[in-house]
């Protein structure tokens, strides 16, 4: 078993309860257009398709272009730096996306740019405060000093264990994945409520919402 497959095997239950609950409280329509930042094809079952989605990510891999075709728009951007206008979208839609841009600066760009050109908002992130790193599959390791993370993820982490990686892996997914907190999610989304996605009595992510224009 592979990382991905780990993964696809977890997330499931949580994405379903989570796309309920945004189609109840954003409420999409068909003729409104959503930007999903950072999303895939196989994120929107046929059935949750209430209004026109354009996926941006960094390139679209090669298993999801049969998919996206005829059924999805796809542009190649950068989430920190749009090429839409002002309130181009009625929604803005984003699914454990934001903790990966890399340092704070970018995380304020990314969060900057879905409140502008979106209408309303959707941006869910994993919570700094739950007891399990969520890409890592491990308890506790994101809550000690970077030193300590360098030396554990490869061989005290399921992450490490299934991928493998080598140092330079290991220092670009340090480089990459910075999770979020209450306060900072508040701080990048001043014009949202911040819900808290809750799972065995804990909060295990935010989610920024913003139901109407700012």
């Amino acid at each position: 078993m592979n990382i991905h497959a780990l993964y696809a095997r977890i997330s499931p239950q949580f994405r379903r309860r989570r796309l309920r609950k945004f189609f109840a409280l954003v409420r999409p329509q068909p003729a409104e257009r959503l930007l999903d930042l950072g999303g895939y094809p196989w994120f929107w079952p046929p059935e949750t398709r209430r209004a026109r989605i354009t996926l941006l990510n960094l390139a679209l891999p090669p298993e999801a272009k049969t998919a996206v075709a005829g059924a999805f728009d796809f542009v190649a951007g950068d989430g920190c730096a749009l090429p839409f206008a002002d309130g181009a979208f009625d929604i803005v839609f984003s699914n454990s996306v934001i903790e990966h841009v890399g340092t704070w600066e970018q995380q304020q760009r990314f969060a900057a740019e879905a409140r502008r050109v979106g209408r309303r908002l959707w941006v869910q992130t994993p919570a700094r405060e739950f007891f399990v790193e969520p890409h890592l599959l491990a308890p506790f390791v994101h809550w000690l000093p970077r030193p300590w993370q360098r030396r554990l993820l490869r061989y005290g982490t399921p992450w490490g264990w299934l991928t493998r990686p080598n140092r330079p892996q290991i220092d670009a997914f340090l480089a990459e994945v910075r999770l979020l907190t209450f306060r900072e999610m508040q701080q990048l989304f001043p014009d949202c409520t911040i819900l808290r996605e809750r799972f065995l009595g804990m909060t295990k992510s935010y989610i920024a919402v913003r139901t109407g224009p700012p």
